[in-house]
């Protein structure tokens, strides 16, 4: 969820993660993710865009590919290739190659459908800089994502969330914190509608925590192909972090 980015520069801004199929949504189109991998030997591929406006600056991923591969039972494979955006206001628009995700989902407790306890993974992160920072398309340094997520079904109703910590180098910058959860329904059987909040700790020194939110879905067009969308807003230093995030995207699962 996922999920997404999703360098920790989108991460700030849009806040998207990455998801695995199932009937109710996990993931995209929302930042909070899930613990639940792809099944062992499917796939997952995603054609998506996303961006967030700020008072000065509209960033994010003009187009992406997310790939996930069921590895080993438990056990997913991830990778997300960004062509990246930056449009400041009162300039041109930069497009180009943005950084590489690079992940391994793994699901450490699985429990039965009449079991009382929720599943629960960790989902580490690698942001490679392969985009260029001169022009506002990548960070410029190596980021890591050290997450555990949580989840559980309550019929039509779902439950997921969790956080976990950037390791965020690079000039004023400063590690931090992310944490969201999530609340979705399947509302039919081809439509799941969810929200969702989370909450940053400053990723600059001198920084400001900040906080939001995302109201989206996922269209089931049959059992293979979905359409995913969501958009929502900071809550907190709105201006300066997200006055307004999109993100929509097509999934085929095999």
């Amino acid at each position: 969820m996922a999920k997404r980015f999703v360098s920790p520069a989108a991460v700030s801004c849009a806040f998207i993660a990455l998801m695995a199929w199932q009937p109710v949504l996990a993931g995209p189109p929302f930042i909070t993710d899930d613990p639940e991998p792809v099944d062992y030997g499917h796939w997952e591929v995603y054609g998506f865009s996303m961006a967030t406006h700020v008072q000065s600056d509209t960033s994010g991923t003009l187009v992406g590919v997310e790939v996930n591969y069921g590895a080993a039972p438990n056990l997913q494979l991830h990778i997300i290739a960004p062509v990246a955006l930056d449009a400041p206001s009162g300039g041109g628009m930069q497009t180009g190659p943005g950084d590489v995700e690079l992940g391994v989902k793994y699901r450490f407790i699985d429990p039965g459908s009449n079991d009382w306890w929720p599943e629960v993974g960790v989902f580490p992160l690698v942001e490679v800089p392969t985009g260029d920072a001169e022009r506002g398309l990548g960070s410029g340094h190596l980021h890591e994502f050290l997450p555990v997520w949580a989840q559980k079904n309550f019929g039509a109703w779902t439950t997921y969330g969790g956080g976990g910590y950037w390791i965020n180098p690079g000039a004023g910058n400063r590690n931090y914190w992310f944490v969201g959860w999530l609340l979705q329904r399947q509302v039919t059987s081809q439509l799941a509608l969810g929200g969702e909040i989370f909450h940053q700790t400053p990723d600059t020194i001198g920084g400001r925590d900040t906080s939001g939110f995302n109201l989206g879905g996922v269209y089931d067009f049959n059992e293979h192909y979905h359409f995913l969308f969501s958009a929502g807003r900071g809550l907190q230093n709105v201006a300066a972090t997200d006055e307004f995030s999109y993100y929509f995207g097509f999934q085929w699962t095999f």
